[in-house]
Parts: structure tokens; sequence; C-alpha cells
């Protein structure tokens, strides 16, 4: 029975957060703002197949609107400030919350998504390769 070696997969909340290439960890995983990478500089890995589709910017609504709801609430049953200054507090924040997480998630969505599939591949060969054993014939 033969065996392919497995790649090291790095933590995908690590080089998610950190933006960085979920297969080698090193290499950068955009090329700007929210842009993916075609391929990894250090490792060449094709990074642009792999889709997080809408799921970070959900991730990031339902984050951003429980955190800013509850301030909201507790800030106007504690203080009471007009509702001007509401909108002074909670426009910034909910805008400063929303930039300042989606890259991050998104990295982390996409780093899950190399490493599921990365699983499922491994998982795939090797049950190839059992068949493949029980189908030649013991010499």
């Amino acid at each position: 029975m033969s065996s392919t070696p497995s790649k090291e997969v790095f933590s995908p909340f690590l080089t998610g957060i950190t933006c960085k290439c979920p297969a080698c960890g090193k290499g950068k995983l955009f090329s700007g703002y929210i842009d993916v990478q075609p391929v990894c500089s250090e490792c060449g890995q094709d990074l642009k197949s792999i889709d997080s589709g809408d799921g970070p910017a959900v991730f990031v609504i339902f984050i951003v609107g429980f955190v800013v709801i509850a301030l909201c609430f507790w800030v106007q049953l504690a203080f009471r400030p007009p509702f001007w200054l509401q909108l002074l507090i909670w426009i910034p924040a909910i805008l400063g919350l929303s930039l300042g997480l989606l890259k991050p998630l998104k990295g982390v969505m996409i780093a899950l998504h190399y490493k599921h599939i990365t699983s499922q591949q491994e998982a795939e060969n090797q049950a190839d390769e059992t068949q493949a054993d029980k189908e030649t014939p013991d010499t």
C-alpha cells in the first residue's frame, strides 16, 4: 500500500486573521483590500479557485449588528444622549468595525475552505489507493 505525503495544513484561523496563504502560511493572501491573489507568491498555490462567497459579509453583518445594537441600547439607557449624538457615535463605529472585520473574516473563510478541500482530497486519494490495492491480485 502506497501513501502520498500529506500537505501540512496551518491553522485556518491564524492564517486567516493574519491574511496569509492557507497552504504555506507565508505568502500574502490578498493583493488589495479584499482581492485574493491568483497564486501565492511563496508556494505557488492556486488561490483564485478558493471562493469564500458572501460568507464573510454575512458574518460581519451579524457580529457588527449584535455589538452595535447592544452598545447602542446600553448607551441610551445609561446616558440618554440626544439622537444626533447617537448617530455621530454609531455610524463611524459601524463603518470602522465592518471594514476592519471584513478582511480577516474573508481570510478565515478562505483558509477553512482550503483546509476542508485538502482534507476531502486526501480522503478521496486514500480511498482510491485502498480500492486499487484490493483490486490488485497478490503475487
